[in-house]
This record gives structure tokens, sequence and C-alpha cells, in this order.
């Protein structure tokens, strides 16, 4: 792509807790020398991603007010059209999406808008699966016209990160590769544990091929409709109230074991009592990862947290988080 003057652009995509946001945070704090500017897209009413970023210096576009590859699709192409016209400012362009987009649509806005397709070029799309729990989502069969967005983000990967292999057998593994190679025979399978992959491997690839795309599915390029999972959705939380750290941790605990077979993603920024630090917690399913964030300094503290998942009870959630507050 020595002669293709247009913006390089990779798509980071992956079902929910994969580790998109681990990788990205690698691409911001490595020293490569390349100028990245970030649209960040996430699924539910508080946004929590943008806190998890480590303090960058690049440009950071946050897109929460819906799913990238639907309802803000046209947000998108705002962006990118900002971003078209300070080209000056960096050398190429990471698109995070939810973790229940369907890449399809946000690939096809590289070719059926006239602006992005002279301006911008789609470099590779590049999935992160959870070695841990991906077979459970890949094989999970959706109602009729529900679309199963971990299939769709394989499907159309030219990279695939298999990352938290630390947490999988050496037999589900397999298991999964194979599930992976019947979904996407070509793409490239990078392992990793905690997204740790050359970057080169991942960016300015010149991965994507639209011949292969239009062979998988013909209908690429067609404008469609495309149907969520309804039964998927999130609850958000916001408190200034300090936080009990005993008893946030026996509650989610206690939450996680009960209902995290339901609870895809759990994740949060906390104001603890008696700390002068960010309390931040990250969990998928049943796994949960806790720890000491950056301090609050003079900034002002507040909690975000966000459950995404299925039968979530927004009164029970809110109820219980409430009882760790600070009276």
């Amino acid at each position: 792509m020595a002669n293709d003057a247009r913006i390089p652009v990779t798509v980071l995509t992956g079902f929910l807790g994969s580790g998109k946001t681990t990788l990205l945070n690698r691409v911001l704090k490595e020293n490569h020398g390349m100028r990245i500017a970030v649209v960040e897209n996430e699924f539910g009413e508080v946004g929590i991603d943008d806190a998890l970023i480590i303090d960058s210096e690049e440009e950071i576009f946050e897109m929460n007010n819906g799913c990238i590859c639907c309802t803000v699709r046209g947000d998108l192409i705002r962006i990118l059209g900002t971003l078209v016209k300070r080209r000056d400012k960096f050398d190429r362009i990471l698109i995070e999406t939810t973790g229940l987009a369907d890449p399809a649509p946000v690939a096809q806005t590289f070719f059926v808008d006239d602006d992005m397709r002279e301006h911008c070029r789609l470099d590779a799309i590049v999935t992160l699966v959870d070695a841990r729990h991906a077979l459970e989502h890949l094989n999970e069969v959706k109602p009729e016209g529900v679309e199963n967005e971990s299939i769709e983000q394989v499907a159309f990967a030219d990279r695939i990160v298999l990352n938290k292999t630390d947490l999988a057998s050496a037999e589900d593994i397999v298991m999964l590769e194979e599930r992976i190679r019947g979904i996407n025979a070509v793409a490239e399978i990078l392992p990793a544990t905690f997204a740790d992959v050359p970057l080169s491997q991942v960016l300015d690839v010149g991965a994507f091929d639209l011949d292969r795309i239009l062979q998988t599915d013909p209908t690429f390029l067609e404008q469609s409709d495309h149907m969520h999972d309804l039964s998927v959705t999130s609850v958000g939380i916001e408190s200034r109230q300090p936080v009990r750290r005993d008893a946030f941790m026996s509650w989610l605990r206690e939450l996680l074991v009960t209902q995290g077979v339901d609870i895809f993603r759990s994740k949060g920024i906390l104001s603890m009592e008696g700390s002068d630090n960010r309390f931040v917690f990250q969990g998928v399913h049943m796994l949960l990862d806790a720890s000491e964030g950056a301090p609050w300094g003079d900034a002002p503290r507040s909690s975000r947290l966000v459950f995404i998942g299925r039968n979530l009870d927004r009164d029970q959630l809110e109820d219980g988080f409430a009882r760790c507050l600070l009276s």
C-alpha cells in the first residue's frame, strides 16, 4: 500500500470482554512513533471505557449513544469527515467497536460513502476472541432473523487475536480454533495473553480483501437492516456517594456467582471510601479482576458501573449497589 495516500483505518472488534480495550491501550502506550486517532464506541447508558484508556496524547473520539453498526453510523461518518480535514495531525485511525457490533456495516462505510472511499482505506478488521468463553457465544442458537454478532465478528476478521489463552485448556483451544476455521478459513490466528501481539501484525498490514468478502457475502455492499439480539441489554449506574469496599466486593462476587452466566460483561470505576485512587473492576461472566487505578487528584469523584447481559433486573442491581454506599 506504499503508493496509497489514503488514511489507513483499522477496525478493532470482538465480543464483550474479549480484550479490545487492553489491545487499544497497548497500541496507545507503545513507543512505535505512529500518531493514531481513536474512535471508540461502547454499548450502554453509562460510558466506562474512556476511563479505562490510559492517559494518552492521541486524539480520542467517544460514541456511546448507540451501536456503531446501526444507530450511530452517521456519527461515525461525521467523525471520520472531521478527521480527514485534520489529516496532518495523525497517521492512521483505529476504530474500537462495541462488543455487540456487527463489523460488516462499519466496513461498508469505506466503500459505499464517496468521501470515505476517497480519503480512507480500510486496512484490516482485527477481531479479538476470548479463549475461555468464545465457544458458548459462537455456538449459541439465536431466534430466527437475529444475528449472532460473535460469528459475524469472526467471519469478517482479517486478523484474529485468540486472547486469554492462559485461561483455557489446550483441548478447549484446539476446539475453538476448529470452530473459528469453520467460520473463517483464511484469517491469521494470533494466540495471546493480555492481547500481547506484535503491533506490526495488526496495524498497517493491508489485509482487508473486498473480493474475499464478496465471495463470502455477495450482498456485502448492499444497504440492509440487521437485527440485534434484543434480549441483551445494559444497566448503567452512577453515584457521587463514596462506596464501602468490603460491602461492594461481597455484593459483586455474590452477583457474579449467582447470575454470572447471564452477565456477559461488567465493569466500573468507583470512588472508594478512604482511598485517594480510583478503583477499577472488570468482569467477564464469573471472572473478575479488580485493582487500584490512577489517583483522583482534583477531578470530581464519582462512581460509574455497567452490566451487560440477559435477564438483567435494573431495580435489583440498583438496590444492591445502593446498599454498598456510605450512608
